[in-house]
């Protein structure tokens, strides 16, 4: 990260051009990092896993992993710019879509765990996000022409996932509540899998894709008024037992910010 470096403003987010290589996007994930840190803003919660997701995918853009590693790279930056552009509407403080609403008022809401900002973070971005960018990308081209390179990034995605559970162990000890059965949590909270949601994310591009004007518009909306319901039960859960816990977490779950972003960056 850019340690050791001024943390930049909402005034320079706001005069940054939207990145056009992957690269660009890491060194703009890296700004939302040193912000976050120096706001103790839980946003950069998401920037973080983010930023380790979008580092891995360069690494294997190089390796050749990809079909046509050029095509994800745009794919990337695209799918990348939405959350960019997502960020720079909150902390203007102007409109955003719905799903990225819900993830962008967790960040002050101080009774969600850093698993909750995660998964809003995802659902946002994976359900919404990357059925748009997917479409936009593919404008002139076959649909399916990209589908064996979606499937890799998701392969990807999914082998980090174990990673991600020891980081949150690491923070809060106490989140091995979250696999015990006794607690039979049928909630979104711990259903989400990120397979699941890049196969609707695919699902929504085929419905989005060929859609011209308003019907393209309206597809888009439809779909983020779902995202939004799913966000709005992660944020706030129903059930009893469930909400009790998540209390539970939330108060031995490390307080300090910065040292989060650490373990959730290893």
């Amino acid at each position: 990260m850019n340690s050791g470096q001024t943390a930049p403003t909402i005034d320079d987010f706001l005069l940054l051009q939207m990145p056009v290589t992957i690269e660009e996007v890491i060194i703009h994930l890296e700004k939302i990092i040193d912000w976050s840190k120096a706001n103790n803003s839980a946003a950069g919660f998401f920037a973080t896993l983010y930023h380790k997701v979008t580092c891995k995918v360069k690494d294997c853009i190089n390796n050749k992993e990809f079909e046509n590693g050029e095509r994800i790279e745009k794919l990337d930056v695209e799918f990348a710019n939405r959350y960019l552009i997502a960020f720079n509407l909150w902390i203007s403080g102007k409109q955003n879509t719905l799903s990225w609403k819900t993830a962008f008022e967790s960040v002050a809401d101080n009774s969600c765990i850093v698993l909750q900002h995660l998964l809003l973070g995802m659902n946002a971005h994976i359900k919404l996000d990357l059925g748009i960018a997917t479409v936009q990308v593919m404008k002139g081209f076959q649909l399916d022409d990209i589908k064996n390179d979606f499937n890799t990034i998701n392969a990807i995605l999914s082998a980090m996932t174990d990673n991600i559970e020891g980081c949150l162990i690491k923070i809060n000890p106490l989140m091995k509540l979250l696999n015990l059965e006794i607690f039979n949590f049928d909630e979104m909270l711990v259903q989400f899998s990120i397979t699941t949601a890049r196969d609707g994310a695919w699902k929504f591009a085929n419905e989005l894709n060929g859609k011209v004007s308003q019907d393209y518009e309206n597809c888009i909306i439809a779909r983020d008024e779902r995202i939004a319901q799913l966000a709005n039960s992660i944020a706030k859960p129903h059930g009893f037992i469930l909400k009790v816990i998540l209390k539970v977490i939330r108060l031995f779950e490390k307080k300090n910010v910065s040292k989060v972003m650490e373990f959730l960056g290893d």
